[in-house]
């Protein structure tokens, strides 16, 4: 398994963003600039788990295993490591949700979306128990991810990210947001770590 280069890239945007996010833009940017050889999918990914997942895997179905990767940020941290547990395929972690069924379910209603105020969609109460069964134990194979977590995140605990993911490469920021709004100080070691072709 080691040494094979990636040529298959997810990357997972967070809950209510987008492909349009700054981080999905910035990477996708990077690879098509350094790596135009990887294949880079990016989908919106739809409210609910369940239906996220589903559409992931179909997506991926015929990547090859050892040498796909996946990139996620939030909710997306929490979906990537779903698809690295059932694939064993590297995984880079931002700011992952750790218990969104915990923190998204006072969020059930009718929500906009960050980078559209205009696109509405509906998070049903369902999805909470969507969210309960996608949860795992501990990593399998801690090697095989490297997660970016900031202290100064104002949505989820850095203490809890670190804490579900023990044994995995961190890159611990003492200050930073939820965004990791600097992002492109720290794009050369998750490229790095992903080793794209």
């Amino acid at each position: 398994m080691q040494g094979m280069t990636t040529t298959h890239l997810l990357y997972l945007h967070g809950f209510r963003s987008s492909p349009r996010s700054f981080k999905a833009q910035r990477m996708a940017a990077a690879v098509q600039a350094r790596h135009p050889a990887v294949r880079w999918w990016c989908p919106q990914l739809p409210p609910s788990p369940r239906a996220a997942l589903d559409l992931l895997r179909a997506g991926t179905r015929d990547w090859p295993r050892e040498r796909m990767a996946v990139v996620g940020s939030s909710l997306g941290g929490f979906y990537a490591t779903c698809i690295a547990e059932d694939t064993g395929c590297r995984a880079v972690l931002l700011n992952p949700a750790v218990d969104p069924a915990r923190d998204l379910g006072r969020y059930v209603g009718e929500l906009t979306a960050w980078h559209d105020p205009g696109e509405h969609f509906y998070f049903a109460p369902e999805y909470v128990d969507e969210l309960l069964a996608l949860e795992r134990g501990p990593v399998a194979q801690p090697e095989r991810y490297f997660a970016v977590i900031a202290k100064g995140d104002e949505v989820l605990d850095w203490r809890e990210m670190t804490g579900r993911y023990p044994g995995v490469r961190t890159r611990l920021l003492e200050g930073g947001d939820h965004a990791i709004s600097d992002f492109d100080e720290h794009l050369d070691e998750v490229l790095a770590f992903l080793d794209l072709a």
